[in-house]
């Protein structure tokens, strides 16, 4: 395991001591940054549906900054799908960066400078992952 993937991973190990559920915290950022966002949420669609949804995209992001054995094909197939829904590629893009900042909101102190230059390039390489349709990510 990379020290990038071991300080993703560690950032989310200091969230989860600090909360319960970081789905509410994380979509209500999206819509609060991202308004367009809200309506492209079915009027049923409740926390369990986020959750699953949050819950798939940190499996992806922790395999995206390791090994990536498989996980971080979602990313591929989901922008894909996304793309059949309406949902901008950009905008897309922007949710693995909402949950980042909720992750550093949540840590205050502890987001040390190490944590957020890897939470840095991993956003980066997920953005330039985004950007070529069909891309296959390099391996580190």
């Amino acid at each position: 395991m990379t020290t990038r993937t071991q300080l993703i991973q560690r950032s989310f190990e200091l969230t989860a001591l600090r909360c319960e559920d970081l789905t509410p915290l994380v979509y209500r950022r999206l819509f609060r940054e991202h308004p367009e966002a809200e309506p492209m949420f079915r009027r049923e669609a409740n926390d369990l549906v986020k959750g699953s949804m949050l819950a798939l995209t940190i499996d992806a992001i922790m395999d995206f900054a390791g090994d990536r054995t498989g996980s971080f094909r979602m990313i591929q197939c989901e922008v894909q799908s996304h793309d059949a829904y309406g949902t901008p590629r950009e905008l897309f893009g922007k949710f693995f960066g909402v949950i980042a900042e909720t992750l550093r909101e949540i840590l205050g102190a502890d987001w040390s400078p190490e944590i957020g230059e890897a939470w840095q390039q991993l956003l980066n390489e997920i953005d330039q992952f985004l950007s070529v349709p069909g891309s296959k990510p390099g391996i580190d």
